[in-house]
């Protein structure tokens, strides 16, 4: 079972989905084979990536609220984060620009660590506050998962990667993808936003019920027809 998910290191309900479909996940037979596909999708690319003002201060002025009611605002999707074994800092957050931390995630996954480095910039946003718009931050980040310095330090002084951030946006829009996370199973069935885990453990394990024989052949043989195996030739 291939899932391509859509999303964005600063955005809360991103990193719940994760950790909901994670879940999911493990409670599918033992033999069933999940490989997960993390795909860019920036919430604001003109975003500039500034220290001031954290996410209450932007989420009130935006809204035309104080700054009590941007708190109020928050608390709900804290203590969804919290069900889901995560904590978020939304008075630490920083809103930032993700493209560069987007860029070496794509070098990520030709590394394989892709999961292992989109994890780490996610709670490194969201629960840690750390800026994931600042290059140096982005560079650390990604060795510490595990990525060579060199090949990140060239990346981020560089352009790599940026095409194939925009290629994977142009095609979130081409399949109408208008919010984060956006979850696409086996190319046939979508998910759009952080379900409960119910919904996504329903929904693999209808997939995997439904495609689990789809790679079994269908014999055209007939009676006629000789083979060699490792024990001789028939």
């Amino acid at each position: 079972m291939k899932i391509e998910i859509w999303s964005d290191f600063v955005c809360p309900f991103c990193y719940i989905g994760k950790r909901r479909l994670e879940d999911a996940i493990q409670a599918l037979p033992a033999d069933a084979e999940v490989e997960l596909h993390y795909k860019s999708f920036e919430l604001d690319p003109d975003a500039r990536t500034e220290t001031e003002p954290r996410m209450h201060e932007k989420l009130a002025k935006k809204y035309n609220r104080t700054l009590e009611q941007a708190k109020e605002m928050t608390a709900h999707m804290e203590g969804e984060a919290k069900e889901a074994g995560l904590e978020f800092r939304f008075d630490r957050m920083i809103p930032a620009n993700t493209f560069d931390a987007h860029r070496v995630s794509k070098y990520a996954e030709y590394q394989g660590k892709n999961q292992k480095v989109t994890e780490r910039f996610l709670k490194a946003a969201l629960t840690e506050g750390k800026n994931i718009g600042d290059s140096e931050t982005v560079y650390h980040l990604a060795v510490e998962s595990g990525l060579a310095p060199e090949a990140v330090e060239r990346i981020l002084s560089g352009e790599e990667y940026g095409e194939e951030v925009r290629d994977e946006e142009r095609e979130a829009y081409q399949l109408g993808v208008q919010g984060v996370p956006f979850f696409v199973i086996n190319r046939k069935y979508a998910i759009s936003g952080a379900q409960p885990k119910d919904t996504f453990e329903d929904a693999l394990q209808q997939v995997w019920d439904e495609e689990k024989d789809d790679y079994a052949f269908t014999s055209l043989n007939s009676d006629k027809g000789n083979t060699c195996t490792e024990d001789g030739c028939d």
